[in-house]
């Protein structure tokens, strides 16, 4: 993240215009009696473009207002006389319109302006008019350009003079540009320099262009053609690759020469302010390099700038310590030379001291001063009012003094103008400087009560502009006491600004500047607020993203809560638009789904209107790479070929791999392959080929983001074939039925094929058998032997062959006929209960011969056969558990405790079970109980609690009762643990409360003989008042909106409503109209008639007398009440139920009975299938 403070740039630019006041001379009110001053002149050398009409500028202020005139070439210019010229209304600018035809040079000369009222006269600067000029180039012949390849060349420009110089460069006739380096280039003069010239300099012809400035015209000068005569005219490429072209050309290699300028020195004079451009163009083979020198000191590196390939030094705004010897050296590996530049710096006049408007009050004493300095040295001569003062009226209260005018006792009356003109032979200066004697009591100029804002430990300015005369002095007080401010953070101007170095919160307040002179005083109050800075506390960080993906920007800001904040955002520097995928948060930027587009640099701009702040991120996007192109294949090999791609762009994320792909036409057209993966910095490869493929490839290249697109395949590569390498793989013999063996392996692919007609020679024989290999060739996978003894070992190879040979001799692998059931089961099985849920179980193994396949396991069937509690049904559903290999011993675990088993045993093969063994009989021992099915919190009132629960699931044993452990808690502190012991047959029990406010945890479990059970946990709910008492809460509880038949049950209710509606529709379309209270009664009458009168809907409730509908509450007396008040008893069904005409129910939206009422008629509304519903519901 770039933070970027703007807070002094802000204050900066205000701190600038107040300083402007601070510089300036006071000012004379323009209501108070005052000579002119010029405001606004053109420049002393004025070019006008020709074809526009001509504007000099002159305006000045003064009171009265002054009248102007001018004079042109030293003479009175007589504006009334010609009918182009005008003046404009109160302002002296000429206007020379050509409207109407004329020449503009015919008003080119010197003109001056005078601008006077009854106080003097202020003269302009003398403006020189001249008209802009772009002469046509003079015709002339140019002959062919012969000229040795290696030696020097100046091509000359000579443009036409004009008026400002053109613009030179050079093209060809065909208008391209003429490439330049440092064998090639355009001199400041406007020439072309060849430092040597080479064969393909011919190649093209040269031409000067001259751009000139105010018409936008471009001349084109005659072009040059070379004729490069070479000793070893071959073609330029043959030498591209040489080391040493010059040589292999026959060139030979030369010494630098200088071409410009000439000599080994030279003397150049510049003027004070401008640029000063040294150059030194040089000949040689090879081309010489120019470094740039300053005799006894340094290049001015702050001021320095190399250009034209550094055959060119400009050091700007040249000023007198840059004279000196400069010196420019040119070499190359022949050798060296140096040319050595005196440069003098002159200068035109430039102030040291400028004259500046006097003002004065009767008797006092004043003086202006002109001071200037220049080289040679400038002359100063004074006027008044537009005269010399030599020639002026004497004045006993003047006297001049070389450039000091010094004035005692002046009078009202003695007001004039007065000139200095400051000139060499470089230039002039002339400046206006009124004397103005008055007598005027002080007056505060700026607006009454300003308010001034500011940002705290920022330079601020109060502006307080006065005048008077005498001059007043003028003191600033803060809140209107103390003494006047001045010193440390305070320092006062001569203008009447109060300048505070650095802003605080204390320096907050109003104050009061007073301005005082011998006639009285003026005051005026300033309000100052201090305003804390605006700055982003967290600013956006640089961020890399993918594609696709959601970015937030930072941008979280404090400032001042009295200042309007604004925040914008800027996308490489310029506005933000903040489309659909872009949200703006008071803290941040946020954009979704980002795109290519969205990258680059992201500025939060905080701004007020006192200040600012700023803060840049860029935002990088990563996409997956571009794919590769124009792939290539080369060095084509009989098992080998070379590709060659071109990268695609890599979207800000390097390629860190290249995936090369192929496809075959022959086994599988169009579908592609992984072939090869190389780094991501290589773009080309060998690729290692098989036979008889014909191939075509293509490459993805890989980023981080993800992979590109697969590049456009290459051209296909067919190569020859041969016998195949490699068999099948995957070699197996198993049996599918008794009596056979079925072959399989896994084919060759189309890379492993290596030539047409690809098969598989097969052959088997039975192991350790002296019987000849059986033998079949299939194209197939597969192959099957029929007529096989039961589950015995063959011998199988399996050998690939096509067109040009067959492959190695294959490895032997061994397979098997098929299976058949075991024929014996396991014997002398022995019983060994370990605890209430395990057996252990030993038996004896049967003979090998028996087991006719391969053997899997022993597997043990067992069923639970009764419990040895009464009345307590069993499932006997038969259960298995295997024993892997040849093993004599298991172990049958999770059984049921205090139960009868029976358990038989067979053997397992690849067929399946053989004969069941005889079956045994086991009884497991009592066991702890299961937990309690549930429990059942109630709080009737506030000093009782009442528990319920339901017996274990599974006793697995006798029970002999329920330990209940309990304690109170409240948040984080629990109270005594407390223990009650029931007998078997309790289900209930009434706790007394301690206090109202505490919460209970219950631990309760069942025991058997053997111990204590599992327990379920539950805690009180939190304690209500009395009048609203909690309902009950189970723990376990069933939800019958979860259970089969109850979904059942409400989708035939609902199939019967459906049903209903429609028959009183039909009714209603068949009946015409009729009353809706006939509707009703023939919706009751088909209610009864549809009604199943064996089944009634109430008993749904004391079926389920344990449960409550979910989102229902059992009250004390148990019956059920909804939650929600939305039933049709409560929208008006019954009596004042309507349906209109079209059967559709209208009076959903009448008068809601009471709850009272709705309870009290719920046994009655049960009738109805739709009331069943909604009390079920």
């Amino acid at each position: 993240m770039v933070m970027q403070q703007y807070l002094l740039t802000y204050s900066g630019v205000v701190f600038a215009l107040y300083l402007h006041h601070v510089i300036r001379a006071i000012e004379v009110p323009l209501d108070l009696s005052q000579p002119p001053t010029i405001t606004e002149q053109s420049v002393k050398d004025y070019i006008v473009d020709p074809r526009d009409n001509i504007f000099i500028e002159c305006e000045a202020k003064g009171n009265p207002v002054p009248t102007f005139s001018w004079t042109r070439n030293g003479k009175f210019f007589n504006v009334a006389k010609d009918p182009k010229v005008s003046m404009q209304r109160r302002s002296g600018t000429l206007v020379i319109d050509f409207r109407g035809g004329g020449r503009p040079e015919d008003y080119e000369g010197e003109y001056q302006c005078s601008a006077r009222n009854e106080y003097g006269t202020a003269l302009s600067s003398k403006i020189l008019l001249q008209v802009s000029r772009s002469p046509l180039w003079p015709k002339e012949h140019l002959d062919l350009v012969e000229i040795d390849e290696g030696s020097p060349l100046t091509l000359k420009c000579n443009p036409p003079p004009g008026l400002p110089p053109p613009v030179i460069f050079w093209m060809s006739s065909s208008m391209e540009p003429i490439h330049q380096d440092k064998r090639v280039s355009q001199g400041q003069n406007g020439d072309l320099y060849f430092s040597n010239v080479m064969l393909q300099d011919a190649q093209t012809d040269y031409s000067c262009n001259a751009r000139f400035h105010f018409t936008h015209t471009i001349q084109q000068k005659n072009p040059y053609t070379l004729k490069v005569q070479t000793k070893n005219p071959h073609n330029e490429t043959s030498f591209r690759n040489h080391t040493d072209m010059y040589s292999a050309r026959g060139v030979m290699e030369t010494t630098p020469s200088f071409m410009y300028p000439y000599g080994t020195s030279s003397n150049q004079i510049v003027l004070r302010g401008v640029d000063l451009l040294l150059e030194c163009i040089a000949s040689g083979v090879p081309a010489p390099d120019i470094m740039w020198y300053k005799k006894g000191g340094e290049l001015p590196t702050d001021k320095t700038k190399l250009e034209n390939f550094n055959k060119a030094l400009r050091i700007t705004n040249v000023s007198e310590e840059d004279s000196g010897e400069y010196f420019c050296l040119a070499s190359n590996k022949m050798g060296s030379i140096r040319h050595t530049i005196s440069v003098r710096v002159k200068a035109a006049p430039y102030w040291l001291d400028e004259p500046q408007n006097l003002i004065l009050a009767p008797g006092e004493d004043g003086r202006l001063v002109c001071r200037a300095n220049g080289n040679p040295k400038p002359t100063i001569q004074w006027l008044v009012n537009g005269e010399p003062i030599e020639s002026a009226p004497p004045n006993p209260s003047r006297e001049v003094a070389g450039d000091t005018i010094v004035f005692r006792d002046t009078q009202i009356g003695s007001s004039a103008v007065y000139q200095c003109n400051a000139s060499n032979e470089h230039g002039y200066l002339l400046a206006n400087a009124f004397v103005s004697v008055l007598d005027v009591p002080p007056r505060i100029l700026a607006p009454r009560n300003q308010l001034i804002k500011v940002i705290q430990y920022n330079r601020t300015l109060l502006d307080c502009p006065f005048f008077g005369s005498p001059i007043p002095t003028l003191r600033w007080f803060k809140n209107g006491q103390g003494s006047a401010l001045d010193g440390e953070n305070y320092q006062r101007h001569e203008n009447g600004s109060l300048e505070i170095n650095m802003a605080r919160k204390e320096d907050q307040g109003i104050y009061t500047c007073v301005a005082t002179n011998i006639l009285g005083k003026a005051e005026n109050q300033v309000r100052l607020e201090i305003k804390d800075p605006t700055r982003i506390v967290r600013g956006p960080e640089d961020l890399i993203v993918k594609r696709g993906s959601m970015v937030r920007l930072d941008c979280r800001i404090k400032h001042d809560s009295t200042l309007k904040l604004t925040v914008t955002w800027l996308k490489d520097d310029t506005p933000l638009y903040i489309g659909n995928r872009m949200k703006k948060e008071d803290d941040g930027l946020i954009i979704y789904g980002v795109a290519e587009k969205d990258q680059g640099d992201y500025t939060c701009v905080a701004s007020t209107e006192l200040d600012k702040d700023s803060a840049k991120a860029f935002l990088t996007v990563l996409e997956r790479p571009e794919r590769p192109r124009d792939l290539e294949l080369t060095d084509l090999a009989e098992r080998s070929v070379r590709l060659t791609w071109i990268p695609g762009d890599d979207n800000n994320s390097p390629i860190t791999d290249y995936v090369v792909q192929f496809e075959e036409d022959k086994f599988q057209p169009g579908s592609w392959y992984n072939h090869s993966r190389y780094p991501g910095s290589v773009n080309s490869a060998v690729l290692r080929l098989s036979p008889y493929v014909n191939y075509q490839f293509r490459v993805i290249a890989v980023n981080e983001v993800g992979s590109s697109l697969p590049s456009l395949p290459s051209e296909r590569y067919h190569t020859i074939g041969a016998s195949p390498e490699i068999n099948p793989t995957g070699v197996r013999g198993a049996g599918t039925q008794k009596n056979n063996m079925e072959i399989t392996w896994t084919p060759l692919n189309a890379t492993q094929a290596y030539g047409p007609n690809l098969r598989y020679i097969v052959n088997w024989r039975q192991r350790d058998t002296r019987e000849s290999w059986s033998n079949e060739t299939v194209r197939t996978t597969r192959h099957v032997v029929w007529n096989t003894p039961i589950y015995v070992p063959y011998e199988i190879k399996v050998q690939a062959e096509n067109d040009f040979g067959r492959a190695p001799e294959p490895d032997v692998i061994i397979g098997y006929s098929g299976e058949d059931y075991p024929k014996a089961a396991p014997t002398d099985i022995r019983l060994k209960v370990l605890n209430s849920t395990a057996v252990s179980l030993q038996w004896s193994r049967v003979y090998p011969d028996t087991i006719q396949g391969q053997l899997k396991e022993y597997r043990a069937y067992f069923w639970r056969e009764s419990s040895l509690l009464k009345n307590l049904w069993v499932s006997k559903k038969r259960q298995s558990v295997g024993f892997v290999g040849d093993r004599p011993r298991g172990i049958v675990s999770r059984l049921f405790p205090y139960s009868n088993y029976k358990l038989e045993m067979v053997v397992v093969n690849g067929r399946g079970d053989g004969p069941r063994s005889e079956i045994k009989e086991f009884t497991t021992p009592e066991g702890v109980p299961s937990a309690p099915r549930y429990i059942r919190i109630r709080q009737p009132n506030l000093e009782t609690i009442t528990l319920e629960w339901d017996h274990p699931e599974h006793p697995n044993g006798i029970l002999t009762g329920y330990n209940l452990r309990y304690q109170a808690f409240n948040g984080s502190k629990t109270g005594r643990t407390l223990v009650e012991t029931f007998s078997p047959n309790q289900t209930r029990f009434t706790l007394k409360r301690t206090d109202p406010i505490s919460r209970y945890r219950f631990f309760l479990r069942a025991r058997t003989q053997v111990g204590d059970g599992e327990s379920i946990v539950e805690e009180s709910p939190a304690p209500l008042n009395e009048a609203t008492p909690t309902p009950a809460y189970t723990k376990n509880h069933v939800d019958i909106a979860t259970q089969g038949w109850f979904i059942g049950l409400m989708c035939a209710i609902a199939l019967l409503v459906l049903i209903l509606l429609i028959v009183c529709f039909i009714k209603r379309s068949r009946g015409g109209k009729y009353p809706v209270r006939e509707k009703v009664e023939v919706l009751d009458h088909e209610d009864h008639k549809v009604d199943d009168p064996s089944f009634d809907y109430r008993s749904l409730e004391s079926d389920e007398d344990n449960k409550e509908p979910p989102g229902s509450h059992t009250s004390l007396d148990g019956t059920i009440k909804q939650e929600s008040d939305d039933s049709l008893v409560d929208y008006g069904e019954g009596g004042e139920g309507q349906f209109n005409e079209d059967g559709s129910f209208i009076g959903q939206y009448t008068v809601k009975k009471d709850k009272e009422e709705t309870e009290g008629n719920e046994s009655s509304e049960a009738t109805s299938p739709v009331n069943a519903i909604y009390s079920l519901a």
